[in-house]
C-alpha cells in the first residue's frame, strides 16, 4: 500500500488520503478548533514559525497548521487526486 503525501510547505507533508478538510485559519470556529486540538495534544504546527494561513483537519482528529494559502493547499490536493 502506497501513501500519497501532500506538501504543506517547508518540506512537511501530510498523507493526502487522511485529509478531511482544508480551511482558512481566521474564522473564530477554526480558532476554537485549534485550541481544542492543542488541549488534546493533536495539533501539528508545520508553519516553520511563519503566520498560519491554513488549517488541515485529518480523519484522526489531528489538526495541521500550514503557512500556505488555503487555495494552494486545495489545488495541490486536487492535483494529487487527479493524477
Amino acid at each position: 500500500m502506497s501513501v500519497t503525501l501532500l506538501n504543506v510547505g517547508f518540506d512537511n507533508a501530510v498523507a493526502a488520503e487522511r485529509i478531511v478538510a482544508v480551511v482558512a485559519a481566521e474564522p473564530s470556529p477554526i480558532k476554537r478548533l485549534r485550541e481544542a486540538a492543542t488541549r488534546h495534544q493533536k495539533l501539528i504546527d508545520a508553519t516553520n514559525g511563519r503566520r498560519t494561513r491554513t488549517v488541515i483537519v485529518t480523519d484522526s482528529d489531528h489538526v495541521v497548521l500550514s503557512s500556505l494559502q488555503p487555495e494552494t493547499v486545495a489545488q495541490r490536493l486536487a492535483e494529487l487526486k487527479q493524477g
